[in-house]
């Protein structure tokens, strides 16, 4: 068997090599033709082109590389008109792969999408177009499922893979005294960990509020130490020349490794986004914020839909954790809500029994849940094209 897969970011490239594993286990006979990272690499893939082709950031960019855009997706196209899959799987990535598998679809292929757009936040009108493009989704989410009702689209919710990798063990004591002694943080005191993004372009926007507020908690305090995970060099960078403004500030800068300071930490200031759940899987009270130019967020005020952007606040419900966005997130404001999670932390055992809730109802066994669901779905009434259908992939 055959299997069409593409990822174009790391994120997509963990979770093609985790469904990829799991399919390959209940299906040795397989192969899987496709485009992602290392990590789909080591579990058999044949990349057709390496994935950093198609990594762009920004508007203008995919403008500029849209030649090569359409060099790919032809080469992907040609491939699987040569040697049709049984069907193709789209990691994420969008836009790119929503365009792949709409001209799959047309010609008779099954499609399989996994990870649903946002769109119970915003631009539900996606909806219609994903129906067009794609036969199954997997979501991560346990409420997602519900916005295709009504659809042609089967979506299935197969649980989180980060929830999985992170052990509710792995919030406590034990491992926060590890973290601190990995990280070289002092083990006794207060551990703030700041995380104002992944993005060069957020960390200027965040970083000064951000750092702000820590000068607040610090005149509060006394002694307290900060946290700050840098993804890249030229994150680390940026916030060393931030932290120039700061010299009062005791704080650590960590390599790389957000998981480590959230594990490490008391309480957690984050810009809102995937930190936002690895700091609930890790059972960390937080703050959570987001700011924005001053246009877009009036557009992305004016598009959303949901009363809520932290994701523990999504899944619960209900405000679990504060969100301060664009004006309400000052210095202050931000400074006085950490200290009241760092409050929460030692005395409020039914709001860290909400985080373990919600970690409980995203640990699903995700890899094996989404390959037993695609090898399920090919199996019933996808299993097999019909004659028709495989002259009309082949034209």
């Amino acid at each position: 068997m055959i299997l069409g897969i593409l990822a174009g970011e790391p994120s997509g490239d963990r979770l093609g090599a985790g469904l990829m594993s799991a399919i390959r286990a209940r299906h040795a006979d397989v192969r899987f033709v496709g485009i992602g990272g290392p990590q789909m690499v080591a579990a058999g893939l044949e990349c057709l082109v390496p994935m950093e082709r198609l990594s762009m950031n920004g508007f203008v960019e995919p403008v500029r590389r849209l030649p090569d855009l359409i060099r790919i997706l032809k080469l992907l196209l040609d491939t699987y008109r040569r040697e049709p899959p049984a069907a193709f799987i789209g990691v994420d990535f969008n836009v790119f792969n929503f365009l792949l598998e709409g001209r799959l679809k047309r010609r008779g292929m099954p499609t399989v999408h996994y990870v649903s757009p946002s769109v119970y936040a915003w631009r539900r009108g996606r909806i219609k177009r994903i129906a067009r493009s794609t036969d199954l989704l997997l979501t991560l989410y346990p409420f997602e499922p519900d916005f295709y009702r009504g659809t042609s689209v089967h979506a299935v919710f197969v649980g989180h893979p980060l929830a999985d990798e992170i052990s509710p063990q792995m919030g406590d004591e034990t491992h926060r005294k590890s973290a601190r002694q990995a990280i070289g943080l002092p083990e006794a005191g207060p551990v703030i960990a700041v995380l104002p993004g992944s993005r060069l372009s957020e960390v200027r926007l965040m970083g000064p509020v951000f750092f702000g507020a820590c000068e607040v908690v610090r005149a509060a305090l006394g002694q307290v130490t900060f946290v700050v995970p840098c993804l890249r060099p030229p994150i680390f960078e940026a916030v060393t020349a931030l932290l120039e403004a700061h010299q009062t500030l005791e704080v650590t800068l960590v390599h790389g490794n957000a998981r480590m300071a959230l594990t490490a930490c008391d309480v957690a200031l984050v810009k809102s986004g995937t930190s936002t759940l690895e700091a609930m899987l890790l059972h960390r009270p937080m703050v959570v914020s987001y700011r924005l130019g001053e246009l877009t967020y009036r557009v992305v005020k004016f598009l959303l839909r949901t009363p809520y952007v932290a994701l523990p606040n999504i899944l619960a419900g209900r405000e679990l954790v504060p969100e301060l966005l664009q004006h309400d997130a000052t210095a202050q404001a931000l400074a006085g809500n950490l200290l009241v999670q760092l409050d929460k932390r030692a005395g409020d055992a039914e709001y860290l029994r909400a985080f373990e809730s919600l970690h409980a109802s995203l640990r699903q066994g995700a890899d094996d849940r989404a390959a037993e669901t695609v090898l399920g779905w090919l199996e019933g009434s996808h299993r097999t094209m019909t004659s028709g259908d495989r002259a009309s992939v082949e034209k």
